[in-house]
C-alpha cells in the first residue's frame, strides 16, 4: 500500500496492489486519470510519464494559501499551469466538478454567495499524506484497524491523501480526503468544505464522491423495494442521461438502498470487473450515474441536494459523510466479500464486530400488545429450555401503551404490566439464565403522551400547516439538542438501573412537514442533516455510558439498513417480512453489500403473519441461520416435537455461527426465478464450508440438477454431509466446484438442505 506523489507532474497515485486511483493537476484543476485495477506507477500514457517519488508527509511548509487551508499541506502555487493545450471542460474527468465553466454535467459542489452567484473555481492549493485515517467529527466512518477491541486511527493499515482546493474570490476551501486500505480494494472518500472568506456562504450541494469514467459500458445494479420486500437487485445498462436512486424521507429507506454496483455487461458472480459505491450515512442521499453524449460516465454519491442548504458563516466548515468506492476484477461475489470485510473489520464497533451475539427470542409475533409479565416469563422459560440466550421485550411495555395510539415518548415501565418495572422483569429473566433486551422507538412520539403534552413544540411540524400522521405517531426534532438530552435521560434511567444487554431501536415513520422550530429561515435547509446527526449523537452517548450494549437497528424492518447505522449496530432487522421464501430474496439482495453477521433473521410462526404461507420449520431455520439467528414464535403453543427441533436448531447454529458469520459468502443460485436458491460460506483457510440449498417451487418431472460450489481448494478432498442425512460422500474441491452435487432429490415446495464440508486430506 502506498500513496505515490510526483511533485514535478503534480500527480498522485493511490494503490495497494488491488486497486489504483491516479489523480493529476491539469491547468490548476484536479482530474482523475484512472481508477480501476492496480497498475504500476510506470507504464502509463505520456500524460503521466515521469519518475515518481514517494511524498514526504508530515512537516508543515509555509504557503500563500495557509489562511484558506491549514499549515499541514504541501503547496504549489495555484497560478502554475501544465503545458498541455486548451481543454474543453465537458471532456475533462474532473475530480470535484463545478457548474458554470462549460462542464454541463451535474456538479459535485454548489455554493450560493451573497450576490446570488453560484459560480466557483476551485484550484489546487496543496496536499498532505498521512498514515492512518482520522475520525469524522459527529459522523460514522471507517477506521484503519482495531487492536484489543479498540479503534486505532493512526495505524499503517490505511493511508490518507488530503488535497486542498481553493476559490480565491469567496475564500471557499475544500479538502478532499482519500483513504486507501492496505488489504482491501476500497477507497474511502469525504470532503471538508470551509468558509475562510468574509461573507456567509450557503452550501447547496456537497457530494462525498465523484468519479468520472471514460466510457459507459456498464450495467447499474440498484437495490430497490418497499416495506416487507426490501433490497431486490435490478440490473440495467447505463444509457445517455441520468440514472438515479435517492431518498427524500429523512432516512435511507427500503425503497432505494444507498448503494449500487456498476459492472461490465459480462460480469457475473464469479468473473468480470465491477465498482461498488455505498454511503456511510443514514439520511437523505443521492446516488446517480450520468452518461453524457460523448459516452463518458459520471458517478456521484452524497447528501441529497433537494432541500439541502447549509449556511457557512466565516470561519465555519462542513464535513460531508463518507462514501466508499470498492473495486473487483473477479466478479460480484469478490466485490461483496470485500465490502463484508470492510464492515466487519473497518466499520463496526470492535466490541461486537466479529463476536457472536446471543440467539434471541422476541415476543412481538407471539403476543403483540397483549401480554402480562407472567405470560412473558412462560415464554422465556420455554426459550431457555431450547437453548435460546436472550429474551427481548418488544413494544407495549411503557407509558399508557396498549396499542399504537399512545405512549411513545414516555419511556417508563407500565406498572399494570410490569409490577416491578424493567429492573424487575430483567432480574427474573436473568434468574432463568437468559439475557434481557428491550424495544425502544426513541425518535417518535404519540400526541397521547406526557412528553407531547409537555413539549408539543418538539415535534417536527411546519407552523400554520397541517401535520401528516402515520401510525398515530410523529417525529421528534432530533436537530434540537434538548430533545436528544431528554430521550437520552429517559433511556439512561432505565439502562442504569436494569440489566439490559440489548436494545431493539425501531423507527416506523419518515419526516414530513420538515421545519426546525429552533432555527431561523436561513437554517431550514439544514434540518434533515442535523436530524441524523442528532440520532448519531444519541448512539454515541449511549455507547459511552454502556459500552457493551448491543443495539439492533430496526427501522420498520429495513428502512434504515445502511453503513451509517452499522457503525453503531452490529446487526439490523433485515425486514418485517419473516416468511422464509420472501427472506431468501431479501437476504440474498442484502448480501451484495452487507455481511451475514449484520442481518437480523428469525424463525417465525406458520402460517406466516405477512404472507400466510406454510413452510417447514427446518426451512425457516435454514434460511434464518444465514443471519443473526433468533425466533419470533409463541413457544407456549408449540408442540413438544417442534420444541425439540428448535433446541436442535439452536445448538446447530451455535456450533457453526463463526463459519456462517466470518466466512466468505458465495451466492450460488439467485432466487428471483422463484424456483431455487443457494449460497454458501467458506472459511478463510478453505478447510470448512456450509451450504444452504433451497427449493422455492417444486418442478414436476424435473430434469437433473447439480449445485456447483465456489471458493474451495481444488486440490483438497472434503467430507460432505447433509443435515437431513441424504448425502454423505468424499469429493475433491475441484469436483465440487466444476461437477457439483446432484441435488435433484431436494424435495417439493419450500424444501431445503444444509451441507457441511470439512477438509479430509490432500487429493
Amino acid at each position: 500500500m502506498t500513496i505515490i506523489v510526483n511533485d514535478n507532474l503534480k500527480q498522485f497515485h493511490l494503490t495497494n496492489g488491488q486497486v489504483s486511483t491516479i489523480l493529476k493537476v491539469v491547468d490548476g484543476k484536479l482530474v482523475n486519470l484512472y481508477t480501476g485495477a492496480a497498475v504500476p506507477d510506470a507504464g502509463l500514457d505520456a500524460a503521466t510519464a515521469g519518475t515518481a517519488a514517494p511524498a514526504a508527509g508530515g512537516a508543515a511548509e509555509s504557503t500563500d494559501f495557509g489562511y484558506l487551508i491549514d499549515d499541514h499541506f504541501r503547496v504549489q502555487s495555484a497560478t502554475e499551469r501544465d503545458e498541455d493545450g486548451q481543454r474543453f471542460p465537458e471532456h475533462q474527468r474532473f475530480e470535484y466538478p463545478e457548474f458554470g465553466h462549460g462542464d454541463y454535467r451535474h456538479p459535485a459542489i454548489e455554493v450560493a454567495q451573497p450576490n446570488g452567484s453560484r459560480i466557483t473555481d476551485l484550484r489546487f492549493a496543496g496536499y498532505r499524506v498521512s498514515s492512518g485515517k482520522p475520525a469524522l467529527p459527529g459522523l460514522p466512518a471507517t477506521f484503519p484497524e482495531a487492536r484489543d477491541g479498540k479503534v486505532v486511527e493512526d495505524s499503517p493499515a490505511a493511508e490518507t491523501l488530503s488535497i486542498g482546493l481553493v476559490d480565491e474570490p469567496t475564500g471557499l476551501a475544500v479538502t478532499l480526503n482519500y483513504t486507501i486500505f492496505r488489504d482491501e480494494a476500497v477507497i474511502a472518500r469525504s470532503a471538508v468544505i470551509a468558509n475562510h472568506g468574509t461573507e456567509p456562504l450557503t452550501l447547496t450541494r456537497a457530494a462525498s464522491l465523484n468519479l468520472d469514467l471514460p466510457d459507459a459500458d456498464y450495467d447499474m445494479i440498484e437495490f430497490t423495494g418497499a416495506w416487507a420486500r426490501e433490497r431486490e437487485p435490478h440490473r440495467q445498462p447505463l444509457h445517455a442521461g441520468l440514472q438515479q436512486i435517492e431518498s427524500l424521507r429523512g432516512a435511507s429507506g427500503p425503497y432505494f438502498s444507498p448503494a449500487a454496483v456498476f459492472a461490465r455487461p459480462a460480469t457475473d458472480e464469479d468473473a468480470g470487473e465491477a465498482f461498488g459505491l455505498t454511503f456511510v450515512y443514514s439520511g437523505n442521499f443521492d446516488l446517480h450515474a450520468e452518461v453524457d453524449t460523448y459516452g463518458a460516465t459520471r458517478l456521484q454519491l452524497g447528501i441529497n441536494p433537494f432541500g439541502f442548504a447549509w449556511r457557512l458563516e466565516p470561519g465555519e466548515s462542513f464535513q460531508t459523510p463518507e462514501a466508499l468506492l470498492g473495486y473487483s476484477a473477479h466478479g460480484l461475489n469478490a466485490l461483496s466479500q470485500t465490502f463484508h470485510r470492510i464492515v466487519l473489520d473497518h466499520l463496526q464497533r470492535p466490541t461486537w464486530a466479529r463476536r457472536e451475539r446471543p440467539v434471541l427470542i422476541n415476543n412481538w409475533e407471539a403476543t403483540y400488545f397483549d401480554f402480562t409479565e407472567a405470560k412473558l416469563l412462560d415464554l422465556a422459560r420455554l426459550a431457555k429450555q431450547a437453548g435460546i440466550e436472550l429474551f427481548v421485550l418488544d413494544d407495549g411495555w411503557f407509558g399508557a401503551r396498549t396499542s399504537d395510539r399512545s405512549g411513545l415518548g414516555d419511556w417508563t415501565a407500565n406498572p399494570d404490566r410490569l409490577p416491578e418495572g424493567i429492573a424487575g422483569i430483567a432480574r427474573k429473566i436473568n434468574d432463568l439464565g437468559m439475557q434481557f433486551g428491550l424495544w425502544f422507538e426513541p425518535e417518535m412520539v404519540n400526541k397521547d403522551s406526557d412528553l407531547y403534552r409537555a413539549h408539543p413544540d418538539w415535534v417536527i411540524a411546519t407552523p400554520g400547516r397541517s401535520q401528516s400522521v402515520y401510525r398515530h405517531q410523529y417525529v421528534l426534532d432530533f436537530a434540537n439538542p434538548a430533545v436528544v438530552d431528554n430521550i437520552y435521560g429517559q433511556m439512561h434511567a432505565i439502562l442504569s438501573t436494569a440489566n439490559v444487554a440489548y436494545i431493539k431501536w425501531d423507527m416506523n415513520r419518515f419526516i414530513t412537514e420538515a421545519f426546525d422550530a429552533t432555527r431561523g429561515a436561513e437554517r431550514q435547509g439544514e434540518l434533515m442533516h442535523r436530524y441524523i446527526l442528532g440520532v448519531y449523537a444519541l448512539y454515541e452517548r449511549l455507547f459511552s455510558a454502556f459500552p457493551d450494549l448491543i443495539i439492533e437497528g430496526c427501522a420498520s424492518g429495513g428502512s434504515r439498513f445502511d453503513y451509517g447505522i452499522l457503525a453503531y449496530s452490529p446487526q439490523a432487522w433485515t425486514s418485517d417480512d419473516t416468511d422464509a421464501v420472501e427472506r431468501m430474496s431479501i437476504q440474498y439482495g442484502t448480501s451484495f453489500f452487507f455481511p451475514v453477521a449484520t442481518m437480523g433473521a428469525h424463525v417465525s410462526i406458520t402460517p406466516n403473519h405477512q404472507t400466510g404461507r406454510n413452510e417447514p420449520l427446518s426451512t425457516r431455520a435454514n434460511v434464518a441461520m444465514f443471519g443473526t439467528f433468533g425466533y419470533e414464535m409463541d413457544l407456549t403453543s408449540t408442540s413438544a416435537e417442534d420444541l425439540d427441533e428448535i433446541a436442535g436448531q439452536v445448538a446447530f447454529f451455535k456450533e457453526h455461527a463463526p463459519l456462517l458469520h466470518n466466512g466468505d459468502l458465495y451466492r450460488l443460485v439467485a432466487p428471483y426465478d422463484h424456483r431455487r436458491m443457494a449460497w454458501m460460506s467458506v472459511a478463510a483457510d478453505r478447510a470448512h464450508a456450509i451450504v444452504g440449498d433451497y427449493v422455492i417451487l417444486g418442478v414436476p418431472n424435473k430434469p437433473k440438477s447439480r449445485l456447483r460450489l465456489r471458493g474451495l481448494d481444488e486440490t483438497v478432498r472434503y467430507h460432505v454431509v447433509s443435515t437431513d442425512s441424504r448425502f454423505d460422500a468424499v469429493r475433491s474441491g475441484g469436483e465440487l466446484m466444476h461437477i457439483g452435487i446432484d441435488d435433484t432429490d431436494l424435495g417439493p415446495d419450500f424444501a431445503s438442505r444444509i451441507y457441511l464440508l470439512d477438509l479430509l486430506d490432500r487429493a
